[in-house]
């Protein structure tokens, strides 16, 4: 005996003669008047701060005939420096003081700890300082095999890489240390078990896999320690913003070469912060089915869409 699928219509499901069919459903989107209103308010703001520096007692030519003054590029170009440099020995510090802060020996994991508190719990500028000042509590540095005046061999440049570097290196410990938590303590034990040392464990599988958590937070440090760097007018060391000051000092355009310096800054995270996207996608390869499209792909995509409906039109 087989069971019948459709059932034929009964007298319930016919409507009667006559009957008028319901309408269709017509959905109304709620207004959200809040947003209008707040996105004219936001206009109005950012119309009457534009009028208000448009009037304003400031020389706007003067920002671009400035811009790519030679002495402006010089200190771009040793803001770059001393950022590469210092994110490099806060890198490096970074590393080394993780692994010891997750020692076993309570020696360096104390000494690690000792660090990152000192370093953490005091604020640059006043690190930067100390390092340039230094020779007044050691007018002679004697290494034994080395001997000069502090002052000859704390340069400004040096001040400002002990200054940023150090400060950074306390920085980076407690985010590679989150990294290298974040890898399961299986993937160690497995390469102990096939013979692996420590150090060939962290250098070989940990830190590789550590990198997807450890370089996000990375790139910040770095965008960061772009815009940290102009603290080093405070050891005389030439970059961008003691580049700016000279400038307004004899010429007296304070403002306009403050925005000339801004300009730049913003320039120089801009592209770093492209940079940063790119690494993060590489190391997420690992992590995800499938990366997200780029916003170049997205164009292209985009591109290609629009050309394909005009062709089908």
């Amino acid at each position: 005996m087989t069971d019948k699928l459709d059932k034929d219509p009964g007298p319930a499901d016919t409507p009667p003669a006559g009957a008028v069919p319901p309408e269709a459903i017509r959905a109304i989107p709620v207004r959200h008047y809040g947003r209008w209103i707040s996105a004219v308010v936001v206009i109005g703001l950012v119309v009457a701060l534009i009028v208000a520096f448009s009037q304003g007692n400031v020389r706007w030519a003067t920002v671009p005939e400035k811009l790519f003054d030679p002495s402006i590029l010089r200190g771009v170009v040793n803001t770059i420096w001393i950022s590469i440099t210092a994110m490099a020995l806060g890198l490096a510090l970074g590393v080394l003081f993780a692994v010891m802060r997750l020692s076993k020996n309570p020696v360096t994991s104390t000494i690690a700890w000792f660090y990152i508190w000192l370093f953490r719990g005091t604020p640059v500028y006043v690190q930067l300082l100390i390092w340039f000042n230094l020779a007044l509590i050691f007018p002679i540095l004697n290494l034994g095999f080395y001997k000069d005046e502090m002052t000859q061999v704390m340069t400004p440049f040096l001040a400002a890489l002990l200054g940023l570097g150090l400060n950074e290196g306390a920085y980076m410990a407690e985010i590679v240390r989150a990294g290298i938590q974040s890898v399961d303590e299986g993937q160690t034990e497995a390469s102990h078990a096939l013979g692996m040392t420590r150090t060939q464990t962290m250098r070989r599988v940990v830190l590789p896999q550590a990198m997807r958590v450890i370089v996000p937070p990375t790139g910040n440090e770095f965008i960061n320690m772009l815009k940290t760097s102009s603290l080093v007018v405070a050891v005389q060391y030439f970059d961008l913003l003691r580049a700016a000051q000279d400038i307004a000092s004899t010429s007296f355009a304070v403002m306009e070469m403050f925005f000339v310096a801004s300009i730049w800054y913003l320039a120089l995270t801009s592209v770093f912060s492209v940079g940063q996207y790119y690494l993060e996608r590489r190391y997420a390869r690992g992590a995800l089915r499938s990366l997200p499209p780029t916003p170049l792909q997205k164009i292209k995509a985009k591109l290609s869409s629009f050309s394909n409906s005009k062709a089908v039109a």
